[in-house]
């Protein structure tokens, strides 16, 4: 399908990913109408036009009828849930029987991150190099296994946990107590039904992003995310803390090897299960002396790595989500700011287990205001008197460019500075063993 020369976007999301997303669609000269499903965050608000129609899976329906009615021709789904709960598959169909160009995969290619039992079995069958594990639905036998080993192993629920569902234990007796917290405890709720329990791997973890469109890969600029929640990556794992991008700790003959070794070979596993795949494929990776090895898979942009990818867009972002939806990415030619990004996420007290909500924040258009940052909102909302609040745990991504990582590091900490709220945590070290060669 050809594309149109404006087009009406509905975007599906309401965290600082899809700000950013939002952010860089509206940059685009092909954009007819943003819609988005989310504007109770008042950065996209600002953006975007609200849906008028409840928005769950039980009433997919309805969205799709407001698809038709504002004549949707892109669908744009920035989280986890709705593709796993198969919104892809139930948008791309038109009133009229035509087809509606839907950036993200349907239900059977999101099982790569919404079943990490499943996944596992994929990598497996494509000979694609992973920790090796073992799926555990009753407590009694994972403690069994864990109980007759000497190395470690580290505890995942199978199912869709916000990113919090991996807990690295230093003895396999912690191990057996986070296998009994979810299990027993449900402490992720039905993500926990079943876990993984997993050899530990040593080496530098980084996040390799590629967009697939059923028959090109494109990868997109390599990025690397801070997931402890505390500086010298200590304390418990999180959703993500910051993120910075290039990531030079892959080498070109590394990125080529894991192109080869991942990428290609998972998305010949997805056509040979007649899944064409639509959206980011998202390897979380390893770097260990045996070469690099799968973590886990996403199907959608890494949040906060979003941030920093979609500042340095320097292309057409309408352009590259509709060549991904279309199966056209052979026929674009992408281009991203030579400047490196660094972002960092501004968290409430009690984030990741407890975090306190509806605290003042001040300070947000201070720092907006100085060079090369951008303020995205993730957990914020409107109060009755239109103060921006806390309204979650990650509530803002504070991203900045530079000429060199050290400059985009400074100015993103510097804004930081100038934003207060109430218990407000980040940490100091984004980045900050990230190579500083200038542009």
């Amino acid at each position: 399908m050809q594309m149109p020369e404006k087009v009406n976007v509905l975007l599906i999301g309401g965290g600082g990913r899809e700000h950013a997303l939002a952010t860089a669609i509206t940059r685009s000269p092909r954009l007819g109408t943003l819609y988005a499903t989310h504007t109770s965050n008042p950065g996209i608000a600002r953006l975007a036009q609200p849906v008028d129609v409840p928005v769950s899976s039980n009433e997919i329906y309805r969205l799709a009828q407001f698809c038709d009615k504002n004549n949707i021709e892109l669908v744009v789904i920035g989280p986890e849930d709705p593709l796993a709960d198969g919104w892809a598959d139930a948008l791309r169909k038109k009133a009229d029987g035509s087809q509606r160009m839907i950036f993200g995969p349907g239900a059977k290619g999101a099982q790569l991150e919404a079943d990490k039992a499943y996944a596992k079995q994929m990598m497996k069958a494509a000979s694609v190099p992973t920790a090796e594990g073992k799926v555990f639905q009753k407590f009694e036998q994972a403690q069994e296994f864990l109980r007759t080993r000497d190395e470690l192993y580290v505890i995942k629920a199978t199912g869709l946990a916000k990113g919090k569902g991996v807990i690295v234990p230093k003895t396999n007796e912690e191990g057996i107590e986070a296998a009994r917290d979810m299990l027993v405890n449900k402490s992720f709720g039905n993500a926990s039904k079943s876990i993984l329990v997993e050899e530990s791997l040593n080496g530098t973890e980084v996040s390799v992003l590629a967009l697939l469109d059923g028959h090109n890969i494109l990868v997109l600029p390599p990025c690397q995310d801070h997931k402890r929640l505390l500086e010298g990556d200590e304390g418990p794992n999180t959703g993500g803390m910051g993120a910075f991008c290039p990531a030079d700790t892959i080498s070109e003959p590394v990125m080529h090897q894991i192109e080869s070794e991942v990428l290609v070979p998972i998305a010949d596993a997805l056509r040979r299960d007649e899944i064409e795949f639509r959206g980011v494929l998202y390897a979380g990776l390893m770097l260990t002396p045996a070469g690099p090895k799968v973590l886990e898979f996403n199907v959608r942009f890494g949040d906060p790595e979003c941030q920093p990818l979609m500042t340095r867009l320097q292309s057409d972002a309408i352009e590259l989500l509709w060549a991904t939806a279309a199966g056209t990415l052979d026929q674009i030619d992408v281009q991203y700011s030579p400047q490196p990004c660094v972002s960092l996420v501004l968290a409430s007290k009690g984030y990741p287990d407890a975090p306190e909500v509806g605290k003042v924040i001040t300070g947000i258009e201070d720092a907006e205001q100085q060079e090369g940052v951008f303020v995205y909102h993730a957990g914020t909302k409107l109060d009755e008197d239109g103060n921006v609040v806390t309204s979650g745990g990650r509530v803002l991504s504070v991203t900045a460019l530079g000429d060199t990582m050290e400059q985009a590091r400074q100015r993103a900490y510097d804004a930081a500075k100038k934003i207060s709220f109430d218990g407000v945590q980040y940490r100091r070290d984004i980045a900050k063993d990230a190579p500083v060669a200038s542009v």
